[in-house]
């Protein structure tokens, strides 16, 4: 009962973190609602679109901050759980998970908040750097060849589900649970993405 509440307090304390929606904030400070821009998400690829790089390089530092914050917290509270050889700290999954349910969905501003991406690809490197590192390399190919992000991005998520039930990286039922979780959360906030990518309407990324 004990690590239940141990579980359910690091998946608060994330969600708290998480939404800090650092997008919001630095468009309230620049005088613009950044979710009536743009895209008209709260993340990272609209704030650079419509404020510039200064704005975007301080979402950067915001959503990698809480990310990593929410996932010392969860090593901290230190609720693992064993199969077999593998071990797992279940209250990290839960904290990390938290922060990106709370950036995609932020009680501080209404719950309208981004995609949770940036946030996403922090929590899966402190949990796992190898695989997250597979995922990243993938991301930054299909951008490179296609210049769309979303698409970087919904690849690079699928391949970092699929990995993970890979024997070799040790995984738990758990940390696929929580790979899956995260995964369903990113791709269902792209799904206009995919909508315009589908029609071949969707913005390429300028470099």
């Amino acid at each position: 009962m004990i690590d239940v509440l141990k579980i359910f307090a690091a998946l608060t304390v994330g969600y708290l973190l998480g939404s800090l929606n650092t997008s919001v904030i630095v468009g309230k400070i620049y005088r613009t609602d950044i979710s009536s821009h743009g895209s008209k998400s709260a993340g990272l690829t609209n704030t650079l679109r419509v404020l510039g790089k200064p704005a975007a390089a301080f979402v950067l530092a915001g959503d990698v901050l809480k990310g990593i914050i929410a996932c010392l917290i969860g090593m901290r509270i230190g609720v693992y759980v064993y199969s077999g050889d593998a071990k797992e700290c279940v209250s990290l999954l839960a904290a990390g998970a938290g922060a990106v349910v709370g950036h995609n969905w932020p009680v501080y501003f209404g719950f309208k908040g981004g995609k949770g991406v940036l946030t996403a690809v922090t929590v899966m490197f402190m949990i796992s750097w190898p695989m997250a590192l597979i995922a990243l390399g993938l991301f930054v190919l299909i951008v490179a060849l296609t210049r769309y992000v979303s698409l970087g991005t919904i690849c690079a998520t699928t391949c970092f589900v699929v990995i993970s039930f890979i024997p070799a990286f040790g995984n738990t039922f758990y940390f696929n649970i929580f790979a899956v979780l995260m995964a369903s959360m990113i791709i269902f906030k792209h799904r206009a993405n995919i909508l315009r990518l589908l029609s071949g309407t969707e913005n390429r990324l300028t470099f």
